[in-house]
């Protein structure tokens, strides 16, 4: 089965952050094809965590893509975390969703 693009993925994680009552921006582009996504979780209360793309091993037979918690910490702590993954990816996308519930609307791999 093949891949969404990471323009397509985005566009509709936007669309249905939106239409579940969610605020979520797109706070930087990446490559349109195959950037990396990562997902930057805003509780509202001092705390953030960093979501990223899941390794291969924990991908289903779907395709579809995958997430595991990167850091979960102060919302400096997150920025600087995403500030050394764009150093190591420049193509990389990042979302911003709020939730005081911590829900960042994600797939999580299991592992």
């Amino acid at each position: 089965m093949a891949r969404l693009t990471s323009d397509f993925w985005v566009s509709a994680y936007l669309r249905q952050a939106a239409l579940d009552g969610f605020d979520a921006v797109l706070r930087r582009r990446g490559a349109s094809e195959a950037g990396a996504i990562f997902v930057k979780l805003d509780r509202l209360d001092g705390t953030a965590a960093l979501y990223g793309p899941a390794p291969q091993a924990l991908a289903d037979e779907s395709g579809a893509r995958r997430f595991q918690l990167i850091l979960d910490s102060d919302p400096l702590s997150v920025e600087e975390r995403v500030e050394r993954e764009r150093r190591f990816d420049p193509d990389l996308w990042l979302v911003e969703i709020e939730s005081r519930k911590g829900d960042p609307r994600l797939s999580l791999a299991e592992g």
